[in-house]
């Protein structure tokens, strides 16, 4: 079921970076960044009340409160700077680029996490690598 959400995460992030590039046309992006965040703090918490879900926030941890804490700033940071990149670039080099988090990430998770990194794996990122240099030069 996992690789049915991923395609559908893949789905919605081209669609989010169409959007935000036509959205963030004529308006300050740090000011873009924060509408769109309204918009999904919204939603989630929309969610998390319509499944019956709010009590579960008693459940959780420091620990992991501050991990989700650290994240958010990330995530937050992220955005920014991706609307900024978006601002001014085109949205077919941006995005490809931004995609070298997957690579950041496959590098973080083998350290950090200690996931094993297989054949695959290690291409894969080394082709996302090299999309992303393609897409740099002019």
């Amino acid at each position: 079921m996992w690789k049915y959400y991923a395609l559908l995460s893949a789905l919605f992030a081209a669609l989010t970076a169409i959007l935000a590039k036509m959205g963030v046309k004529d308006i300050n992006p740090d000011l873009a960044t924060a509408i769109r965040t309204a918009v999904i703090l919204l939603l989630t918490w929309g969610i998390v009340i319509c499944s019956g879900r709010i009590s579960d926030i008693k459940g959780v941890g420091l620990h992991t409160w501050g991990f989700l804490i650290l994240s958010g700033i990330a995530t937050g940071l992220s955005w920014l700077f991706y609307f900024k990149a978006l601002q001014t670039g085109r949205v077919s080099r941006v995005a490809p680029i931004d995609k070298l988090s997957v690579v950041i990430t496959i590098v973080l998770s083998f350290f950090l996490l200690k996931e094993p990194a297989n054949t695959k794996v290690i291409i894969g990122g080394l082709l996302i690598t090299a999309g992303s240099i393609v897409m740099l030069w002019k």
